[in-house]
């Protein structure tokens, strides 16, 4: 302990300086981490103060609020495609048209067979048979890419052009 106070002693003036010294580095040091800080608190308070003088707290609930509406109209634009992807499926999307000449007799092809299907191959073949001195017409269900009716060559072709459609 007695050599410690005698260094002290000895040494006196040059610790005071070194102290004096060290004292003045923390001064600079902490006046430059206070500037600092002055600065890091005055763009916090902007951050917080957000848009329009507004606090960021309300802005980003706000959003949040948007987030969700959007969310919910997303869901509700999902569902209304869902809802067209079945109309759309079940409705005409596939059509083939023959025409061709019944009869020897009759000049051009005035006859012709029409094949209206959906997605799934489901619809009706509708013909028309054309002579010289009359006319008829003929509607059969298809299911499938087939029907439960006798399918005329015409018809069968009708069907086959239907189905190739994309």
């Amino acid at each position: 302990m007695e050599t410690l106070i005698q260094v002290v002693e000895m040494n006196g003036p040059f610790l005071s300086i070194f102290s004096i010294v060290l004292g003045v580095l923390n001064l600079v040091l902490f006046f430059i981490l206070l500037g600092r800080c002055i600065n890091l608190n005055k763009r916090y308070k902007k951050l917080v103060r957000g848009m329009d003088n507004r606090n960021l707290e309300d802005i980003l609930h706000a959003h949040m609020e948007r987030v969700a509406e959007v969310v919910r109209e997303m869901n509700g634009i999902a569902a209304i495609c869902r809802e067209l992807k079945s109309i759309t499926e079940k409705s005409i999307q596939k059509v083939g048209v023959v025409r061709f000449n019944a009869f020897a007799d009759t000049g051009s092809d005035l006859s012709f067979a029409v094949a209206l299907l959906d997605k799934f191959g489901d619809g009706v073949v509708l013909s028309s048979i054309f002579g010289r001195d009359d006319q008829r017409t003929y509607a059969k269900p298809v299911k499938n890419g087939n029907s439960t009716y006798q399918l005329s060559d015409e018809e069968l072709e009708a069907i086959r052009i239907a189905l190739q459609r994309k």
